[in-house]
């Protein structure tokens, strides 16, 4: 429970840290991208709550944007910082060296600024085109399921920083088979019992990305970084939405 705890404090801004219960010492960080997907329960919740709710007041592109909103003031934009810089790395550094130099910069680059738009524009144009319901229902499964897939990366590839040169000062631990237990259930059954059965292949989108991202990030910096996890999160959830958008057309 410490453990997951930690999860809830990293990757959300919520005051949980007030809570006796959540006060958890600085190794349970190190477990916390293996339970990330717990952490989706939450964030997919206020997300599709949001799109819900100020649907029934508000034209749904509109409502889409809020939703976009509330996941991005509870996480207060930890991913979409993870993109950019990612972007602007991979995207402006010619060594290992240089890469991770610049991914570390706080200041945001043209790489970085073109990767958010193209990004922000894909994901509010998927969700859009969704009817209410079933878009509520497929951000309930895209969130945690991805969340999912993207934490195997310690799996695949190990730290490409150390703890002193980390921006979170944390190394994450190698995902055993307790939290990938945990982490599989929270981050599937979403996918099994919201989802027609007919949908399910859509979990090939986020497998194939992380497949790809892997490979570039293990001939680019020979590890990841806890920016190449967000990376990693947002494209997996957005190519999941794509999916999703590509078996709704086959089957109409």
């Amino acid at each position: 429970m410490k453990e997951i705890a930690a999860a809830f404090i990293f990757f959300t801004r919520l005051p949980f840290w007030r809570i006796k219960a959540f006060r958890v010492p600085n190794e349970y960080y190190k477990q916390v991208i293996n339970y990330w997907p717990v952490a989706g329960w939450l964030t997919a919740s206020v997300m599709a709550g949001v799109l819900w709710l100020s649907a029934q007041v508000l034209p749904l592109p509109i409502a889409v944007i809020l939703a976009i909103l509330s996941r991005l003031l509870i996480t207060g934009g930890l991913h979409e910082d993870g993109l950019a810089d990612f972007f602007d790395g991979f995207g402006g550094g010619n060594t290992r060296e240089r890469t991770l130099e610049i991914m570390k910069d706080s200041h945001i680059g043209t790489y970085g600024v073109l990767g958010l738009i193209i990004y922000f524009l894909l994901l509010y144009s998927l969700l859009s085109l969704m009817a209410l319901p079933f878009a509520c229902l497929v951000i309930l499964a895209a969130d945690p399921l991805c969340k999912l897939v993207s934490s195997l990366i310690t799996l695949f590839l190990p730290y490409a920083r150390t703890a002193a040169t980390s921006k979170s000062k944390v190394v994450y631990n190698k995902m055993s088979l307790k939290p990938f237990i945990v982490s599989a259930i929270f981050g599937l059954l979403p996918v099994v019992l919201l989802l027609n059965a007919g949908y399910w292949l859509a979990v090939l989108f986020p497998l194939a990305i992380f497949v790809i991202l892997v490979f570039l990030m293990r001939k680019k910096i020979r590890g990841y970084t806890g920016d190449c996890c967000g990376t990693l999160f947002l494209l997996t959830e957005l190519s999941f939405y794509l999916g999703i958008a590509v078996l709704s057309n086959m089957w109409l």
